[in-house]
């Protein structure tokens, strides 16, 4: 994950395609908002994070803060993800990829040594206010989604 984001500074607008509609981060102004990036629906990785999330959706929406997962892949993909596992949070769209870079997380990867472009596990949490309060970059999924909500309550 880049330096794209500095904690304190406003977080990137943007408005993506979701399952139940369009998000844009300026309508949810006065929520925390925990974004985290997954490189794809339905593989192993990114499904125990979706669950992991999805599990405690009511303890982030008790401390104020919406979840969205966002990943390039469409929203039929996204559509037949949340059903198979039974996500009520929305997964959004970045096909072009232009979010995923403002946020840091698309870029240079080395799996084993082979180096490619591609999504990167990573996590922002952005305040009330908008602006971004922390930052996961290179995410390990075991663990990850209970230390956001700690930084979603401690805000």
């Amino acid at each position: 994950m880049s330096s794209a984001l500095t904690v304190g500074a406003p977080a990137p607008d943007f408005t993506l395609p979701a399952t139940g509609g369009d998000i844009r981060l300026g309508d949810l102004k006065g929520r925390k908002v925990v974004l985290y990036f997954y490189p794809k629906d339905d593989t192993s990785g990114c499904t125990r994070e979706a669950i992991a999330f999805n599990g405690l959706r009511a303890e982030f929406a008790a401390a104020g803060a919406e979840i969205i997962g966002v990943s390039p892949d469409g929203l039929a993909s996204h559509d037949a993800f949340r059903e198979k596992y039974g996500l009520e949070f929305p997964l959004a769209s970045d096909a072009e990829k232009a979010m995923l870079k403002a946020y840091g997380a698309y870029g240079e990867k080395n799996l084993y040594g082979k180096i490619s472009m591609g999504v990167i596990r990573a996590t922002v949490l952005i305040d009330a206010e908008g602006r971004v309060a922390r930052v996961w970059p290179k995410v390990k999924v075991d663990g990850h989604a209970e230390e956001v909500l700690a930084a979603a309550k401690a805000l």
